[in-house]
């Protein structure tokens, strides 16, 4: 069939990917910051009918309610209050399990509803994640035991580290860390350098190999990375059991 772009006025203004998630391992996440609310709704209804499961991020306080009423009695809704996401599950459709781990950590409290989006992410990915907020440079002695915890204990595969202001957090677990570390710089701080322009540059700038840096605020992006690599090392655990 040929497909001509003009022919038809009336094409739909979304075209859903229901299938990212068998081929690439990291699932839609419909962002609804920039879509109005009928949109985002309209998006969220055909996945729930192609996939039994959508998932939408930055969704405001507008669009919460609308999911209540929209689908209440419908679906099973898992609202995330501090990333602003909501996770709709059909009945019966079952939530995945891969066997692989992640871990979180924040600088501060107020780093917290990105990291929650990564975790969110993680979680639909089927990871199971560990998370740890507040242990930030300005305290450093509040690092050790959640950082000795994640990767002796929970034997995470890879780590996300949150931080804003001079975006220091990410470098030191890097330079402790015998796994993968992914920098998420988050919009927090003051003046020049202020919106995450100085933590993202500082993560760029690292000295310390194995550290990976997503753009500021991009919750999304660092965990869809930790849930593939999570996934990926958790299959390979799984081949070795067999092979013995």
């Amino acid at each position: 069939m040929n497909y001509h772009p003009n022919a038809n006025s009336n094409l739909e203004v979304a075209r859903p990917d229901f299938d990212r998630h068998a081929r690439k391992g990291v699932p839609e996440v419909i962002i609804a910051e920039y879509k109005t609310v009928e949109q985002s709704l309209a998006i969220a209804r055909r996945f729930l009918e192609r996939n039994g499961r959508a998932i939408l991020s930055r969704v405001s306080p507008e669009l919460e309610a609308r999911l209540r009423t929209e689908f209440e009695g419908e679906v099973d809704l898992e609202w995330v209050p501090q990333a602003r996401m909501a996770v709709l599950r059909r009945p019966g459709t079952p939530s995945p399990q891969t066997g692989g781990r992640v871990g979180i950590l924040t600088a501060g409290t107020s780093d917290i509803p990105r990291a929650e989006e990564a975790a969110v992410l993680c979680r639909e990915m089927g990871c199971q994640v560990y998370t740890v907020y507040d242990v930030g440079v300005a305290g450093i002695h509040r690092l050790w035991a959640p950082l000795r915890y994640l990767l002796e204990e929970a034997e995470v595969d890879v780590l996300i580290v949150a931080a804003g202001m001079d975006g220091a957090l990410p470098s030191v677990v890097s330079g402790l860390a015998d796994v993968p570390v992914i920098g998420l710089p988050t919009s927090v701080g003051y003046g020049l350098g202020g919106k995450g322009e100085a933590a993202l540059l500082s993560m760029l700038q690292t000295c310390s190999p194995g550290l990976a840096v997503v753009n500021i605020d991009n919750g999304i992006g660092a965990g869809a990375i930790a849930g593939l690599i999570a996934n990926r090392a958790a299959a390979a655990r799984q081949q070795a059991q067999r092979v013995e």
